[in-house]
């Protein structure tokens, strides 16, 4: 990896989680090729709604870590 794309994941990881979620989002929607891709109208509605919740600020995110460490300590 070249040191720019290095500093720009770097500053990107330092953004709050709700810019983040919002760059994810628009990265993942990039790599949209064209392709035929499937997704269910339900899981559209869905994707909506959590979407929505995250631009409005009705959800809590938590950074990925943390829920692995909780899920982790809930197995035993």
């Amino acid at each position: 990896m070249d040191e720019n794309t290095e500093k720009t994941i770097n500053e990107a990881l330092g953004l709050p989680a709700q810019i983040r979620a919002w760059l994810a989002e628009k990265l993942l929607e990039s790599l949209d090729t064209g392709e035929a891709f499937e997704v269910s109208e339900e899981w559209k509605i869905e994707i909506q709604k959590r979407c929505a919740s995250i631009d409005k600020g009705r959800v809590e995110l938590k950074e990925a870590s943390e829920v692995f460490l909780t899920a982790m300590d809930a197995l035993g």
